[in-house]
Parts: structure tokens; sequence; C-alpha cells
């Protein structure tokens, strides 16, 4: 059986060794598995931003496993867990603290799902500190070089794994009240809004936008890409994930409005 690819998303950043020893414990164990970094640079213990980016990102990675570790709880009663996949047979593995939840809908639901956190696949002795190298990265490693779920730990109903939690837009004639649920490193504010949100709510392609952030207001243009607006000029626009968003034209929305995730947007057709 072929060694299968894993990928890796942490919030271990890239100035310490975290992520470089996990991805080390993995090779010492599936030397053949092809590592596919998705990321380490989710904000320290963002649980949702990393379920955000996580269930963006592996639909177009090759079915394999998908090793996820944000982890703020680590150490806690919280679940390790690995669980199957009804699209392209693909296993996650990480805390069972809402952080795979997403992705594991986007793939088709759980059909699944083992509790890992007593499995034999650890390294000894494990620390209480750092789970990512003693017992996520050598499970994940088990598993694409051929290990069975069964052989990872004691199954558990998938149904059981902990959801995210997430907010809904409230949307009105003419009005919409959405959040902010990442920051890109452009600055760039996804919400929790789609196009499909929007057929009350008057905005209209091509149309100017008035964009509400804790009682300040600026005008926009709902746009379909940055260069539709003058540079610095303020645009909602339909992301890569066909969320909608908000940016400033080679500038920073998130600074200029003094926004992060949770935070309320309100926004109005001007016009």
């Amino acid at each position: 059986m072929a060694t299968r690819p894993i990928t890796f998303l942490s919030d271990y950043g890239y100035e310490d060794e975290f992520a470089g020893v996990c991805r080390a414990v993995i090779a010492r164990i599936a030397p053949r598995a092809n590592i596919i970094d998705l990321t380490h640079g989710i904000p320290r213990h963002a649980v949702g931003q990393g379920a955000l980016v996580l269930a963006n990102a592996v639909p177009y990675a090759p079915a394999g496993i998908h090793l996820a570790v944000v982890d703020p709880g680590v150490g806690s009663p919280r679940r390790a867990v690995a669980v199957r996949t009804a699209t392209e047979d693909r296993i996650l593995v990480g805390p069972d603290n809402g952080l795979l939840w997403p992705a594991i809908e986007r793939l088709g639901r759980g059909t699944e799902a083992v509790d890992a956190s007593l499995s034999d696949l650890r390294l000894q002795p494990v620390s209480a500190t750092f789970h990512g190298r003693d017992i996520f990265a050598p499970i994940a490693a088990h598993l694409a070089r051929g290990a069975s779920l069964s052989d990872v730990g004691e199954a558990i109903d998938p149904e059981s794994l902990v959801r995210t939690e997430s907010t809904e837009p409230v949307i009105g004639s003419r009005r919409v009240v959405a959040h902010a649920v990442s920051v890109d490193r452009f600055g760039n504010v996804a919400l929790d809004l789609a196009d499909r949100h929007l057929s009350q709510s008057g905005l209209r392609m091509g149309r100017p936008v008035t964009v509400e952030v804790a009682g300040k207001t600026r005008d926009a243009v709902f746009a379909l890409t940055f260069a539709d607006v003058p540079e610095g000029g303020l645009l909602l626009y339909e992301d890569s994930n066909a969320t909608l968003a908000v940016a400033v034209n080679r500038g920073d929305a998130a600074a200029e409005l003094g926004l992060e995730p949770g935070a309320e947007v309100t926004l109005r057709p001007a016009d």
C-alpha cells in the first residue's frame, strides 16, 4: 500500500521548532509521506480561525491524512481524535475542540471516529503540553503508512465530536448585520456572509455600500475585485472561498476599520 500524503496546519508559527519537530516525527515513522504544510500561521489559540482555514483548504488537497493542531486545551480532558470522512476516504487527526468539525462537514460528515488519547501509537513519554509531537504527529504518520483507525484508538460516535461555535448574519430589508470571521495577512476581513444571503438586503454588485463598524461608517463599493476601486478604496467582494469580505485596495481593511474576528459589521446599500 502506498504511503498517503499528510497535510499539516497549526498555530505553531515559524520562529520556534514545534512544527519542524512534528514533521521530523512523521519523517521517522513514514519517511515516504509527502507532508504538505497548509499553514502554521494560525493566530495563537484561534480554534475558530484554524477551523475555517482547514475547511477551506482540505478540498484542494490530495486525499490522505489531514493533521491539524490548534490546541489551547492541551493536557486537559479534551479528546485526541482521528475521523474518517465520507468523501474520498480522508482522515482528519487533531484535538476534539471544534477545530476539525467544519472540515468534516465540508467532506460529507464523519463515517468513523476513534479516541486516540491513550493510543498505543503515541510517543513515550507523552508531554502534557506538546501533544502535536507525541500524539497527533505519530498517529498521522502511522495512518499514512496504512494503519487502520482501530489500530489508533477506541471507536466513538462521529456525531459526538465537538462542534465549532459559529455566528450567523442578520438579514433585513436594506440592512445586513454580519460578523468578521477571519483576517488574512493582507488585512482582508472575511464575513459570515455569502452571496445567497443578499436577496433581501438591497446590496448589488457594482453599487455603493455603507460599511459601519463600532458606530463609524465608511463608503465602499460592492466590487468584483480589488482593482475595481481606486488605490486606498474600500470594497465588499466575494473572496476565493465564496465568502463575502471587506478589503482596502492595496491597504489593510482590518487595521483601518479596527476589525478582529467576532466584530460586528453592518452593511447597507448607499443608494
